[in-house]
């Protein structure tokens, strides 16, 4: 019988955070998949969980992978940890959950705090639609690619950085992006020193020349801003008028019209009389 293959969130700095379900989880399973199984037990420790920790990152993810996978095939089950936050998320643990789905291992998970929806959520920025970056490459031809392939996007942009980066990174995005673009820098997030900086990219280059940058990051950059089109009234009126012939009440063309041009409902109502 196959056993299964559990993705635990963890607390990303606030131990209140964790989850009664996720210690549930963690104390049944068979074996622990750890990034670092140094700070996993710690998180054990804790909450008086013993458990038999194996690692699975970066440098070590085909043979282990492929060793979890044979264990879960023989029955065990298995829970995989990232440091902080959600396994899979800029993190190797994708690449388990896809072996584990080539044959066929039922894979379920804990949700548990996520660093980027979390800073997201207190940026000020729009929430509506977002894209998650990850973070930005060392290699600057890389990295040259990845910001220049983000000049056109208008939805909310979310990085992680580390503090050693945290300047060139900001730096950049100034060039690319231009000074005056919104930006949400969270730092140490529900940890004892959480601050969000809300300001432009301009103000964060000048702001970290003074400030060395220390602790975790998520940068939340405002997307690009659609240019309204420049609309004459007679091309508003006339927008307007082709709704009235196509069955729209004149008010509620006025209304649709103004919306898109900028001019008032009024304004447009009075001349399509």
């Amino acid at each position: 019988m196959k056993g299964k293959l559990y993705v635990v969130g963890t607390p990303i700095g606030n131990l209140s955070d964790a989850s009664d379900r996720m210690k549930k989880i963690l104390s049944e399973v068979d074996f622990i998949a750890a990034e670092d199984t140094r700070v996993t037990l710690k998180l054990l420790n804790k909450f008086g969980i013993k458990k038999p920790l194996i690692t699975y990152f970066e440098h070590n993810i085909k043979l282990r992978g492929a060793e979890i996978v044979e264990r879960i095939l023989k029955g065990e089950t298995c829970a995989i940890t990232t440091d902080a936050g959600m396994p899979c998320i800029s993190d190797p643990g994708e690449d388990l959950v896809r072996q584990c789905a080539e044959n066929g291992i039922e894979t379920i998970v804990v949700p548990g705090p996520t660093a980027f929806a979390s800073a997201l959520c207190v940026s000020g920025l729009p929430t509506g639609r977002f894209c998650f970056e990850g973070f930005l490459s060392v290699n600057q031809v890389s990295r040259r690619e990845h910001l220049n392939s983000l000049l056109d996007e208008t939805r909310t942009m979310i990085f992680y950085e580390a503090p050693h980066k945290l300047k060139r990174t900001i730096s950049d995005m100034a060039k690319y992006f231009g000074g005056e673009r919104r930006v949400a820098i969270v730092r140490e997030l529900t940890k004892i020193h959480e601050t969000v900086l809300r300001i432009t990219l301009s103000e964060a280059v000048a702001f970290y020349k003074e400030n060395e940058p220390i602790g975790e990051y998520v940068i939340v950059l405002e997307g690009k801003r659609e240019e309204k089109k420049e609309v004459s009234i007679e091309e508003a009126v006339e927008y307007a008028r082709r709704l009235v012939e196509e069955g729209e009440m004149k008010t509620e063309a006025a209304k649709k019209a103004a919306k898109k041009s900028g001019f008032s409902k009024s304004e447009i109502y009075k001349q399509l009389n």
